[in-house]
C-alpha cells in the first residue's frame, strides 16, 4: 500500500517481455555445465576447458606489479604521482599494455601492428561483443561461424540482434567449399555477410586446426568475397611438442581483412579478465578522413566498461614483461603439461578402444590444444552426462552444446587442461564403464 491506501503491484517480470536472447539455449549452456559440476564435486572433470592452476603463485601478483610500475618509470618516465594515478584512478579506454601486447604479437606471432590498432578488453568476450556490435548495421548484416563453435560467439551475436550461418568443419578444419556456398545463400536470401569467426588452431570444442594451405585459400576467399575474418587465438600456443606452429592468419594477412581477437586468459590467467582485440582496419568517415576500426570499437567501449582494470593490465603486463613480451617463454611449463595431458588422453583412449576391433567409438587426434571430441554409439546428451556423473563419477561435455540446431548428438568433448595423469586414467576408466553401460541402450530412469 502506498500512503494514498493504494494497492501497488509487485514490479515481476516475464520473459516474453525481456530481450529474446535470454530465451536463447546458447546462453544457458555454460550455466548448466557448471551446476552439473557442482552438483558432482568429487566427479573427475573432463569438462573443464580452463588452463592448469598447477603453476599459480599468489606470490607473482605483487613481483608482476612492480615489475609494471618500473617499467612505467624506465620507459615512460613517469614520476610516483602519475604511477599512483594510471593505477587507482579511471583509465584510458584502449587500455595501457597495448605496446606490451603489440611487442608479444611481434615476438610470438610475427604480427607487425601499431599498438594504436590494440583495444584491451575485459576478457576476449568483450572484443567479440564489440566487433559484432559495430559491425551490425542492420537486420541484413549476418556473421557466418563455424559449426561446432564456440558458445561465447553464439551468445554475443543473440545479444546484438545478428544472424548467425553456420559452416561446416571437416576433418581439414573447415570446409571451405561450404564457406564459398554460404556466403552466396547469405547474398542470395538479401543479405550481407559481414565476417567469418572461427578458430583456425585447436579450436573449441573440437580441438581442429587448419593447414597453411586453407589458411591461405581462406584469406584468398575473404578477399573475393570481400569478407572480414575474426581470428579467435586463446589456444594457439600450445602447439604439442612434437608439431610445428604454423602462421596465425593475421601474420598471413596483406590487406587487413582479419581482426584477430586475442585472450590471456589462457597463457597469463583468467582471473585478470585481459582480453584484446587488433582492429587495424580503415574506417573512412562522412568528411573524407579515417579512423581506425579499434578507435571506432573504443568509443563502444567506453560506453560498455568505460575501461579494462588498470590493475590488472598491469599484473598481466609485468608478466609480459618478465618474459620479454613472449608469452611462449612465459608458458613453457604450461606447453609441456598440455602436450603430455593430450598424448597421455590419446594413448588412453587406444589401449580402451584399439582400433581395427570394430568398435563404434572414435576420436580424433589434435596437434595441439585442450579438446578431443569422441563419437559414442549412444545420445551423449544433458541427461547421459548427468547419469555418468552419478553413477560412474566422471564429467564431459555434451558437443551438442556447440550446435547452432541438430548436431553433435553422438559425440562428446573431452578436455586434458586441469587432469593430472593418474585423473586421465582413472576418468577413462569411468568413461569406458559409461560407454559399455550405454552402448545400445536407453539411459535408466534414476
Amino acid at each position: 500500500m502506498n500512503d494514498s491506501g493504494v494497492e501497488l503491484l509487485a514490479a515481476d517480470l516475464s520473459t516474453d517481455r525481456l530481450h529474446a536472447a535470454l530465451r536463447d539455449p546458447a546462453l544457458a549452456s555454460m550455466n548448466f555445465l557448471n551446476e552439473v559440476a557442482n552438483r558432482f564435486p568429487k566427479a573427475i572433470s573432463l569438462a573443464a576447458g580452463r588452463p592448469s592452476e598447477d603453476f599459480f603463485d599468489v606470490d607473482d601478483l605483487p613481483r608482476y606489479l612492480q615489475i609494471f610500475c618500473d617499467y612505467l618509470t624506465a620507459e615512460k618516465g613517469a614520476d610516483a604521482e602519475l604511477i599512483r594515478r594510471t593505477l587507482f584512478q579511471y583509465g584510458r579506454t584502449k587500455g595501457i599494455i597495448h605496446e606490451l601486447l603489440a611487442r608479444h604479437l611481434a615476438c610470438d606471432e610475427g604480427i607487425d601492428v601499431d599498438p594504436e590498432s590494440i583495444v584491451v578488453t575485459v576478457g576476449c568476450q568483450e572484443a567479440m561483443f564489440l566487433v559484432l556490435r559495430a559491425l551490425r548495421m542492420d537486420e541484413h548484416d549476418v556473421v557466418l561461424t563455424v559449426s561446432p563453435g564456440y558458445v561465447g560467439l553464439t551468445g554475443a551475436a543473440r545479444l546484438v540482434d545478428m544472424s548467425l550461418w553456420p559452416v561446416r568443419e571437416n576433418e581439414d578444419g573447415i570446409d571451405l567449399a561450404h564457406l564459398v556456398e554460404q556466403i552466396e545463400a547469405v547474398r542470395a536470401a538479401g543479405k550481407r555477410p559481414r565476417a567469418f569467426y572461427l578458430v583456425p588452431d585447436f579450436a573449441n570444442p573440437s580441438g581442429a586446426s587448419l593447414d597453411l594451405a586453407a589458411r591461405q585459400k581462406l584469406l584468398a576467399i575473404a578477399a573475393e568475397h570481400d569478407l572480414l575474418i575474426l581470428e579467435d587465438n586463446p589456444y594457439g600456443l600450445f602447439q604439442a611438442e612434437d608439431g610445428q606452429r604454423l602462421p596465425t592468419l593475421k601474420a598471413l594477412d596483406t590487406s587487413r581483412r582479419v581482426i584477430y581477437l586475442g585472450s590471456l586468459a589462457k597463457t597469463c590467467f583468467p582471473g585478470a579478465r585481459i582480453g584484446f582485440v587488433v582492429a587495424n582496419q580503415r574506417v573512412a568517415g562522412a568528411d573524407g578522413d579515417s579512423t581506425l576500426f579499434a578507435d571506432e570499437l573504443s568509443k563502444i567501449k567506453s560506453m560498455l566498461t568505460v575501461n579494462t582494470s588498470p590493475v590488472a593490465q598491469a599484473i598481466a603486463g609485468g608478466k609480459l614483461l618478465e618474459h620479454d613480451c613472449s608469452l611462449v617463454k612465459a608458458n613453457t611449463r604450461e606447453i609441456q603439461l598440455y602436450s603430455r595431458n593430450l598424448r597421455l588422453l590419446l594413448e588412453g583412449m587406444g589401449r580402451r578402444f584399439p582400433r581395427g576391433e570394430n568398435h563404434q567409438v572414435s576420436w580424433n587426434t589434435p596437434g595441439g590444444g585442450f579438446f578431443v571430441v569422441v563419437t559414442v554409439p549412444f545420445i551423449a546428451d544433458d541427461t547421459a552426462l548427468e547419469y555418468g556423473a552419478s553413477k560412474y563419477g566422471v564429467l564431459w561435455t555434451p558437443m551438442s552444446h556447440f550446435y547452432g540446431g541438430r548436431g553433435g548428438e553422438n559425440q562428446l568433448r573431452l578436455s586434458v587442461s586441469v587432469v593430472s595423469p593418474d585423473e586421465i586414467e582413472a576418468g577413462l576408466d569411468r568413461l569406458a564403464m559409461l560407454i559399455a553401460d550405454l552402448s545400445g541402450k536407453e539411459i535408466p530412469t534414476q
